[in-house]
């Protein structure tokens, strides 16, 4: 396993890092089988562990503790906050008031007395970044957090917390989690860009596009909607959709190229995703221990020019053929009464 720095931290990170989201009772309940697929990835040189707060309501962080019970200071241990976390107004979002008192439920649910990368899962419009800063500045200083970081934020807002940190002698983001996927490259545009123009560490998720790109959904074949990942978006992979046709004819294009290649496809969506110079290490996020070592399996896989030159046929740069899950949508997009004047208003004269 390679390892690159964490944006300017000098934290040396691996190329793949573990997610568990789908540890706990969202994906795998067995605890004892979680902590050995924790064990596994280390022992092949995964030093790198990401986790959230809201994962399977803060289950996955405790099978994370449990896993990391005598090997914690080998590991880079990240973790996230932002979703509610229960009934009520404030048990949520990127307040001060949220994040003191979150923070707090992480470490003891980890075990651990700090985190090395403690990310804002969204944004939060109804807090002032720079409150957000704010407690986070003081969270490193105060010894529980090494560093910070911004998940799934659009371009814009990376610039503007940078300007904000910088105007106040506030700590700044040092990294960012977004989608990416050979079916999502969306962030080529402006967040791949800005980050780099940044110096942040980049850690993206759903490289395997929300499964889409396990091999498991080909066209014309029948998919059960009404199990796994299907059954949670079924209007992602209904074939009957219309929206669908360009992603199955492109699953099936890369498919005949992995051949070629001699990988399956999950190798190498995730060869494709680690190979863009501003992506520091993608989240590979297995339910098995099958799954693991399928993944890590095509971990010294390398692209070349002329494979992703290929890629690019199939998929141009900065093409999405579906909007990941969970990631970020402009308010004043998917709000109609922020881009629509008022009826009387509306007229030119």
């Amino acid at each position: 396993m390679r390892y690159r720095v964490l944006g300017g931290t000098g934290i040396q990170v691996s190329t793949h890092c573990l997610g568990t989201m789908m540890f706990g009772a969202v994906g795998n309940p067995d605890h004892d089988d979680c902590v050995r697929i924790v064990h596994a990835a280390l022992d092949q040189g995964v030093n790198f562990v990401d986790t959230a707060d809201m994962y399977s309501a803060g289950e996955s962080e405790v099978i994370v503790g449990k896993a990391l019970r005598g090997r914690r200071d080998d590991v880079v241990l990240a973790t996230k906050v932002h979703f509610p976390m229960g009934e009520g107004p404030n048990r949520g979002g990127n307040s001060r008031r949220w994040i003191v008192r979150e923070v707090e439920e992480s470490l003891r649910r980890l075990g651990t007395e700090w985190i090395d990368l403690y990310q804002v899962h969204r944004p939060d419009h109804t807090t002032d970044v720079e409150e957000t800063l704010g407690v986070l500045t003081d969270l490193v200083r105060a010894g529980k957090v090494r560093a910070f970081g911004c998940s799934t934020f659009p371009a814009e807002e990376i610039v503007e917390a940078h300007h904000v940190a910088e105007r106040r002698a506030l700590g700044r983001f040092r990294t960012e989690q977004p989608p990416y996927s050979i079916l999502a490259r969306g962030i080529e545009t402006a967040v791949l860009p800005v980050c780099q123009r940044y110096g942040m560490g980049v850690l993206v998720w759903s490289p395997l596009a929300s499964g889409f790109l396990s091999g498991r959904y080909r066209q014309g074949r029948t998919v059960d909607l009404t199990a796994g990942r299907p059954a949670l978006t079924p209007a992602r992979f209904d074939p009957a959709l219309p929206g669908n046709a360009a992603k199955y004819a492109a699953v099936e294009q890369l498919v005949a190229l992995a051949d070629e290649v001699g990988c399956t496809l999950p190798e190498l969506a995730v060869a494709f995703a680690v190979a863009h110079p501003g992506v520091t290490s993608a989240i590979i996020g297995p339910r098995t221990m099958e799954q693991l070592d399928g993944l890590l399996k095509g971990a010294s896989l390398t692209l070349d020019d002329a494979m992703l030159d290929r890629i690019d046929e199939i998929v141009p740069p900065g093409t999405n053929l579906y909007q990941p899950d969970g990631a970020w949508s402009s308010p004043v997009l998917t709000d109609p009464a922020r881009r629509r004047r008022p009826l009387a208003d509306r007229a030119a004269a």
